[in-house]
């Protein structure tokens, strides 16, 4: 059955508010994309020019070098500037205009020694050991002060005298040390990004940890990664000229720029040029590459906006068909989606006893059933949640109690067995969508990575069908929508995205965390209409949380009130508001209405 979208989203709506906002979405101007912003810095253009002129050089060292870089000649030795020695010769009467243009390739090498192994192994330790954390992360953290107590040079010392002198050897004991520092950077990014909503967005649609490491947390970490690479690749070049001019590099003889400065400094009184290519080489190299990380820092960091925008070609909408409404069975009544019996979640304290932050928590929902979960900042509500998702931040658990989802005990279920349920059969919105987006995936990719997972349906597919679920929660232009980044939606947008992301995979029951706290009063109103509405068409169940008594008025069948932990009252939304028996729950109903008068029920 077709549904058009005042149907499915309400004649009666006031929906003056959606079209200003895509309104504001489709004058806003754009942010221009990471290249552009590189090249309209001029600093980074010169350096990439010559960092891309040394690559060319390097590769093509033997067709555009003038002469041989080893072919002597002593009747030429310590010769200045001429027309057939443009740069002039050293002590053997080599040319040195050909020996840098070599040393290029030994430079450029020694970078790709150095920060490549590095990066292979640091990036993915750091992810490994951040996101692990416990004994993993106090072990491989403790190793790294030890190595970070070691100078560098002295590392190298030690590794050139047991594996023996050499360009390899050298750059081996560099790419140790920077492994160190991409690990440590890698770690602290994982431990910021982590707490975030979208990760737990991630888990919650049942991405496996490398699937949230790889794939969700490591591309906001790309940023860093690339500007510490910048710098380190001018560090490694330094690094490679001061051990080659110790001798200790590239073999006797080999064009080095370490080892053009170690003959320089032998011959510096009969010509005083001889410093000068080499050392300007080296000093544009490594000025390039740092200009080439303040780049890339001022590039994924900028908010330069574009006042021109292109006229992008649109895709053709794909043909929205909403799902069809739910029919509940003769004995729904008596079935519940959701029980939680007794349930207990508690974390040490100080003193390494257990202290509960929820305690014998027990409620039901039953299909199609919006279940309001009340109370104040701290109460145990977020957390009653988390462990409805299997989600209960270490060190804390669930010490008691049953979970269960329509027949199957949840508590007790490992990772990987959550990971199947959590967006198939429960799916969660949380409070402030832009932080639950990543933000470097476009929406659509985001909707669709737990229906792929789930069902194994075709990535066309389930774009057809995130098309659909935009459509359905009011996202106008929904096929194209599906392209653009969260930054491009506004709040509202965003949390209506979320929103379908949470259904596309037509879970039984939708855990809705606070989602309108974030939103103005506008919007606000909107998304609790679409929930309700989405609960009519779908006949899904919600266990709606929230601190607004009232929004619970607005939209909930059924309350439960939490203080310090504790379910203290719970009935029908009719019931509690008329006539509330604890305390806890009077006290809150009569500052709500001093605060903002009485409660009016929207039918």
């Amino acid at each position: 059955m077709t549904i058009t979208n005042d149907t499915a989203l309400g004649k009666d709506r006031d929906m003056t508010q959606a079209p200003f906002e895509t309104a504001l979405e489709q004058t806003a101007p754009k942010r221009p994309n990471f290249l552009m912003r590189l090249i309209s810095q001029p600093a980074t253009v010169l350096a990439l020019l010559w960092v891309f002129l040394l690559i060319i050089v390097a590769i093509f060292a033997e067709h555009l070098a003038p002469a041989d870089p080893n072919a002597s000649n002593v009747m030429d030795r310590l010769r200045g500037m001429s027309l057939e020695h443009l740069a002039g010769t050293d002590d053997l009467g080599r040319d040195l205009l050909s020996r840098a243009m070599w040393g290029a390739r030994v430079a450029l090498l020694a970078v790709v020694m150095a920060v490549g192994p590095a990066i292979l192994v640091g990036v993915p330790l750091g992810l490994f050991v951040a996101y692990r954390g416990g004994w993993w992360d106090r072990i491989i953290m403790r190793l790294l002060e030890v190595e970070q107590a070691i100078p560098m040079l002295l590392l190298a010392f030690t590794f050139i005298a047991i594996l023996g002198r050499g360009l390899t050897n050298a750059m081996l004991a560099v790419s140790v040390g920077f492994a160190m520092s991409y690990l440590r950077l890698t770690r602290a990014i994982v431990l910021a990004e982590t707490p975030k909503a979208y990760v737990q967005a991630a888990e919650v649609q049942g991405y496996s940890t490398p699937r949230i490491l790889f794939r969700h947390i490591l591309p906001n970490a790309i940023g860093p990664i690339a500007v510490q690479t910048s710098i380190l690749a001018g560090v490694a070049i330094l690094l490679e000229a001061m051990l080659s001019f110790l001798g200790l590099g590239v073999g006797t003889g080999s064009p080095s720029w370490g080892a053009m400065l170690d003959d320089a400094r032998r011959f510096q009184l009969q010509q005083p040029l001889l410093s000068l290519v080499p050392g300007i080489a080296i000093t544009l190299t490594v000025l390039a590459f740092n200009l080439l990380g303040d780049g890339f820092r001022d590039a994924f960091n900028s908010d330069i906006i574009m006042t021109k925008r292109k006229k992008e070609r649109l895709l053709p909408a794909a043909p929205i068909v909403a799902p069809e409404p739910f029919a509940q069975e003769p004995d729904s009544t008596e079935k519940t989606v959701l029980s939680l019996d007794k349930v207990s979640v508690e974390f040490p304290g100080h003193d390494g006893a257990y202290q509960k932050v929820v305690n014998k928590v027990s409620l039901s929902i039953k299909p199609g059933q919006i279940y309001g979960l009340v109370g104040e900042s701290g109460s145990g509500k977020s957390m009653t949640s988390s462990a409805i998702l299997g989600q209960v931040p270490k060190p804390g658990r669930i010490s008691e109690g049953s979970i269960r989802l329509g027949t199957r005990e949840l508590v007790g279920l490992s990772d990987r067995e959550m990971r199947q349920i959590r967006g198939r059969d429960i799916g969660a919105v949380f409070q402030d969508p832009m932080m639950a987006l990543s933000p470097v995936h476009k929406v659509g990719d985001q909707m669709i990575e737990g229906l792929v997972r789930h069902e194994g349906i075709s990535r066309k597919k389930a774009l057809v069908r995130a098309a659909e679920l935009l459509d359905l929660v009011g996202v106008a232009d929904a096929r194209n929508r599906l392209n653009e980044y969260p930054h491009q939606f506004s709040g509202g947008m965003a949390q209506r995205a979320m929103i379908a992301a949470a259904l596309i995979c037509k879970p039984q029951l939708l855990i809705a965390d606070e989602p309108t706290t974030a939103l103005d009063a506008t919007v606000q109103k909107q998304v609790l209409e679409l929930l309700r509405e989405l609960r009519d068409t779908l006949g899904m169940s919600i266990l709606f949380i929230t601190h607004d008594l009232a929004v619970v008025g607005q939209l909930c069948d059924r309350v439960g009130f939490m203080k310090l932990g504790e379910l203290v009252e719970e009935g029908t939304a009719e019931e509690l508001f008329s006539a509330p028996k604890h305390p806890y729950t009077r006290q809150l109903m009569q500052a709500r209405e001093v605060l903002d008068g009485p409660i009016e029920e929207t039918p």
